[in-house]
């Protein structure tokens, strides 16, 4: 049996990923079911966030976003059954490469969406970089539920591809050259009243002469999503590191607002919250099957091709999903 692994080097800062044989399959246990992969999705690794939820070991997996069928199950399974085609159950219309490239995504986008910010019609949301395989699917998501969506592009491709996308989004906006506005633009859009929710990309926290370059000139700074923010309007971050200061607390108590976090691996987390997050992947594969979401993958890949194209995007190089078939 054939696996990708990453390796941390002994400095903690370079990443390698190698592949590693193990000669014999694990026996089942009690409440474990043994799969045949049919297909795999490919995820930038946060390797800080893993050791932090005690996650990290020498040799860790690479692609745990998984669809295949059902080889074995253990004595206390009841759920599954051998040879039954799985993410949860997998609908029958769902390809392997679909399943697996949207449980992610999919949970993550109605986490953000339905959990933490309670989304519902008449709703305006702002997704940022709605062209990433999150966004896609965020706006897709915020479309069923009947919001009024506005999105940002950091480049030219992006822009005509959230141009293509029926039901039209009420505005992109184009940050790629650093010229546009998003507060400008998104209080325009509502009329003055800011907007619902925000699904940020991360955002800058400090001045210019403190920030990268790139991401002085793709993120919005934080002032910028406090000031866009409507009365009892919901922030939901994917910036692990969000510093808000008294004045932009103050700011955010006198609007009634809410900050909630969205972290990586928010699909993933202890026992104690799986039974929540098996609910929302059955709903996502379920609204996948009948063509909400359209997942935004590329060509699927072969397993021996997948050392090189975890490398691309483990550097957040790529912005269709990856995914590996067997």
């Amino acid at each position: 049996m054939k696996g990708l692994y990453f390796q941390k080097s002994s400095t903690n800062e370079e990443i390698t990923f190698v592949f590693q044989e193990r000669e014999n399959l694990p026996i089942t246990e009690d409440n474990y079911v043994k799969l045949q992969v049919k297909a795999c999705a490919l995820s930038q690794i946060n390797t800080k966030l893993l050791a932090e939820m005690k996650m990290e070991k020498e040799f860790f997996p690479v692609g745990r976003e998984i669809a295949g069928i059902v080889l074995d199950v253990g004595n206390k399974v009841s759920f599954f059954q051998p040879d039954d085609e799985v993410v949860v159950h997998k609908p029958e219309k769902v390809t392997w490469t679909e399943a697996a490239g949207t449980i992610r995504d999919g949970v993550r986008a109605y986490t953000a969406l339905h959990y933490l910010s309670h989304l519902s019609s008449g709703k305006s949301v702002l997704i940022m970089d709605g062209a990433s395989a999150l966004g896609m699917i965020a706006i897709q998501l915020a479309h069923h539920r009947g919001a009024k969506v506005i999105s940002t592009a950091g480049s030219l491709e992006d822009k005509q591809c959230l141009e293509r996308l029926r039901p039209s989004l009420a505005r992109v906006i184009d940050v790629s050259n650093g010229k546009a506005h998003v507060a400008e633009s998104c209080l325009e859009e509502t009329g003055g009243l800011g907007v619902d929710i925000v699904l940020d990309a991360g955002v800058r926290l400090y001045s210019k002469d403190d920030e990268p370059a790139v991401k002085l000139q793709l993120l919005p700074h934080k002032h910028d999503i406090i000031t866009l923010l409507g009365v009892g309007g919901h922030w939901v971050t994917t910036e692990e590191n969000l510093q808000l200061d008294p004045p932009d607390s103050h700011c955010l108590f006198l609007k009634g607002a809410t900050v909630a976090f969205l972290n990586d691996e928010v699909w993933n987390l202890s026992n104690v919250q799986q039974g929540k997050y098996l609910c929302i992947l059955k709903d996502v594969m379920e609204k996948l099957s009948s063509g909400v979401f359209r997942p935004q993958l590329d060509e699927p890949i072969p397993l021996y091709e997948a050392k090189v194209s975890m490398e691309v995007v483990q550097k957040n190089q790529g912005r269709k999903k990856q995914v590996v078939q067997f």
